[in-house]
């Protein structure tokens, strides 16, 4: 019985829900879009420090790796010993960098294949929301013409002629600021 009646008011509320307007969907794109740049942009500012990371253990590495060669050049055991515990830890950590770095890198090609699919969406939907805007801009006319209102045709040269006499009342008032702005300094 309840199940009936919700299905009920679902299809009313359906049915009372206007479809979404284009330029809404793109705006929400557009802000999609942006968010995308700046999750790219932390991608490949995490990237970047990744790799610096990755260098620095990888010149560690080389040292230690460096010391063990020149203590056991001289016989020092202890030395060798200690080099090869560095050299085996800072090997670990580049391997794991190399991975993590690996990874940064797939995920910031992933990031800009979707940055790329999701532009040309929003360029396509900018596309279509002018012809979809200018296509119910008729329909409304057409329908306000069916109810008996007719359309007020554009008169350009009165939109000109308005133009001009408000330029010509606004130069008006100027020269008459001016002028009594020139009485008042004396001149």
């Amino acid at each position: 019985m309840f199940k009936r009646l919700r299905d009920a008011l679902e299809r009313a509320l359906a049915a009372a829900t206007p479809p979404p307007d284009l330029s809404e969907i793109a705006a929400q794109m557009r802000e999609a879009v942006i968010e995308q740049k700046a999750g790219l942009r932390a991608i490949r500012e995490s990237l970047e420090a990744a790799e610096r990371q990755l260098e620095a253990e990888r010149a560690q590495l080389a040292t230690a790796e460096r010391r063990r060669g020149q203590a056991e050049a001289i016989g020092d055991a202890e030395t060798v010993t200690i080099a090869d515990r560095y050299s085996a830890k800072h090997r670990e950590r580049a391997d794991v960098l190399e991975k993590k770095v690996a990874a940064q890198r797939e995920e910031a090609a992933l990031a800009e294949r979707d940055l790329a699919e999701m532009t040309k969406q929003l360029q396509e939907a900018a596309r279509r929301a002018p012809a979809a805007g200018q296509a119910s801009a008729a329909e409304a006319w057409n329908s306000l013409g069916a109810a008996g209102m007719d359309r007020p045709e554009t008169d350009l040269e009165g939109e000109m002629l308005k133009s001009r006499l408000s330029r010509v009342e606004r130069e008006a008032v100027a020269d008459q600021k001016l002028e009594e702005l020139k009485k008042r300094m004396g001149k």
